[in-house]
C-alpha cells in the first residue's frame, strides 16, 4: 500500500517515518514555513515544512487535490491531534481543477450539493451521516448474528408485480417484462417455508412513487428480517425493537467524534416500545380533533397526531401501530382469525415517521388464496409464491427496518436524500 497510517493512527514517537495520503483542505504560509492539511476518512494531518523546494511543489497543487506525503512524526500540541508531518517528498496523485464546481467549506443548497455529490462528501459533516449509517447497520448485523440469524440473497427482479404492481419499475429481461422487487419479504417467507427458521437480508428496494417529499426515495436499502415460529405479531414487535436498541448501542459506543461533530446525542430507547392498535387509534385520533372512518386506514397527519399523543403520554419517540384494517394490507397478511376486520399487521414509528411494516405472515394455504381473492388478484400471477404454502409452512413473521429513514430520524436530517451517498428520486437518477 502507498499509505502506512491514516491521520488519527500517526504515532506519537517523534521521528518515525510514515507515508500518509488524503486531499489537500488548505495551504498558508506563516513566515518561511508552510502548512498544508491533508485529509482522509478519518480526521486531518498537517504537513509543515521550511523545505524551499517542498514548498514550491505544495504552491503548485490546488485544494482537494489527492497528495501522498512522506515524513517524519513531530508532535506539535498546536496541530491537530497535537501531532503534524514534516516532509521529506509529496506525491501528487491526482489535480483537482481550479475553481471548484462546490467548495466543501462553503454552505450550498441540496440540489446544487447531490449535483457535485463527491466532493459534498469530502465534508467531515456529511462523511459522518455515513460512517454512523454503517455502524446502525453493523448494530443491526450483530444483534441478528448472535441470535442465530442467517443472512440471506433474495432476488432484486422478480417476474410479477405480485403487490399489485401500480408503484413497480418494469425492466427489460431477455425478451420478456420483469420488476424490480418492492420488498425481498416474498422470498423471505419462502425461505422460512423451505426450514430456514432465523433470516435477513440486506439490500434495495425500489418503488416507483412519483413522491416529492423529504421522506421518499425511489431506491432504498432495509434490513428485512423473517423469524418462524412465533407466537403472533408481538413476537416481530419484541425483536425489532431489541435490534434498534443494538444498532443504536453500536452507534453511541462508536461513533463518538461524529456524533459530536453532528451535535447530536444518541439516547437508548427503553423498552418495550409503546403500541397503539386499531380501532383504538379512531377514538384517540377523535380526540386530537382528526376524525377517520370506522375501518379506513390513517393518514400522514395522523402519523403526526399519534407520534404527539405517544411522546407526551409515554415521553418516547418510538411506537408501534398494530392491527390495522385489513382492507388495506396485502394478501399474504395475516388477520385477527376472531376479528377478521383487522391484520396482525404492524408499523413501527420513529420521531412521526414510518420506519418499518411488518407483522405477521398467513402461512395457512387455504387462507392465502382466500385473501387473494378477496383482494381480487390473478391467482396465476402469485402461484409461483402460494404453490409452496401447500407443502407445509410454520408461523412467521418479520419486517423491513428501512436503513436511510432510521439514518435521517437518528441525526435530524432535514432530507432522506441526505440519508444516502447517490439519492434515486422521480427527479434524480444521475449521478
Amino acid at each position: 500500500m502507498l499509505r502506512t497510517h491514516y491521520s488519527k493512527d500517526v504515532p506519537e514517537r517523534e521521528g518515525e517515518k510514515i507515508r500518509v495520503g488524503g486531499y489537500i483542505e488548505s495551504v498558508r504560509d506563516i513566515g518561511k514555513v508552510k502548512f498544508m492539511i491533508i485529509r482522509d476518512k478519518e480526521g486531518k494531518i498537517q504537513i509543515t515544512t521550511k523545505d524551499e523546494k517542498i514548498g514550491e511543489q505544495i504552491n503548485s497543487m490546488t485544494k482537494q487535490s489527492f497528495v501522498l506525503v512522506e515524513g517524519t512524526v513531530k508532535l506539535n500540541k498546536q496541530a491537530p491531534g497535537g501531532r503534524e508531518i514534516v516532509p521529506t517528498g509529496i506525491e501528487l496523485l491526482s489535480k483537482a481543477d481550479v475553481p471548484l464546481p462546490l467548495d466543501p467549506k462553503i454552505k450550498s443548497g441540496l440540489d446544487k450539493r447531490l449535483d457535485w455529490r463527491v466532493l459534498d462528501l469530502r465534508k467531515p459533516e456529511i462523511m459522518a451521516v455515513f460512517k454512523i449509517q454503517s455502524k446502525l447497520v453493523e448494530g443491526m448485523e450483530e444483534y441478528l448474528r448472535k441470535e442465530k440469524f442467517i443472512r440471506v440473497f433474495t432476488p432484486c427482479l422478480i417476474g410479477t408485480a405480485s403487490e399489485g404492481g401500480a408503484e413497480v419499475f418494469p425492466v427489460i429481461y431477455f425478451d420478456k417484462e420483469a420488476f424490480l422487487r418492492q420488498d425481498p419479504q416474498l422470498h423471505r417467507e419462502l425461505l422460512i417455508s423451505s426450514g430456514f427458521d432465523k433470516i435477513f437480508d440486506l439490500g434495495p428496494n425500489w418503488r416507483a412513487e412519483p413522491s416529492h417529499t423529504p421522506r421518499h426515495l425511489c431506491e432504498h436499502r432495509g434490513c428485512a428480517v423473517e423469524v418462524a415460529f412465533i407466537k403472533d405479531e408481538t413476537d416481530t414487535m419484541r425483536l425489532e425493537e431489541r435490534l434498534i436498541v443494538s444498532a443504536f448501542k453500536r452507534v453511541k459506543n462508536d461513533c463518538k467524534e461524529e456524533l459530536e461533530l453532528l451535535e447530536k446525542d444518541v439516547k437508548i430507547p427503553r423498552t418495550p416500545f409503546p403500541e397503539l392498535r386499531f380501532p383504538d387509534i379512531y377514538d384517540i385520533l377523535k380526540k386530537m380533533g382528526k376524525e377517520i372512518e370506522f375501518g379506513e386506514d390513517y393518514d400522514r397527519e395522523s402519523e403526526k397526531l399519534l407520534s404527539e399523543y405517544v411522546k407526551e403520554k409515554y415521553k418516547h419517540d418510538f411506537f408501534f401501530v398494530n392491527r390495522f384494517p385489513f382492507k388495506a394490507k396485502p394478501f399474504y397478511v395475516m388477520r385477527v382469525d376472531e376479528n377478521p376486520q383487522w391484520a396482525r399487521s404492524v408499523d413501527l414509528m420513529f420521531k412521526g415517521l414510518e420506519m418499518s411494516s411488518g407483522g405477521q405472515r398467513e402461512h395457512r394455504y387455504e387462507k392465502i388464496i382466500e385473501q387473494a381473492k378477496e383482494k381480487k388478484l390473478d391467482l396465476k400471477n402469485i402461484n409461483w409464491f402460494t404453490k409452496f404454502f401447500r407443502y407445509g409452512a410454520p408461523p412467521m413473521g418479520g419486517f423491513n427496518l428501512g436503513i436511510e429513514r432510521l439514518t435521517q430520524k437518528l441525526l435530524d436530517l432535514e432530507n432522506i436524500r441526505e440519508a444516502t451517498p447517490f439519492p434515486r428520486a422521480p427527479e434524480r437518477l444521475m449521478p
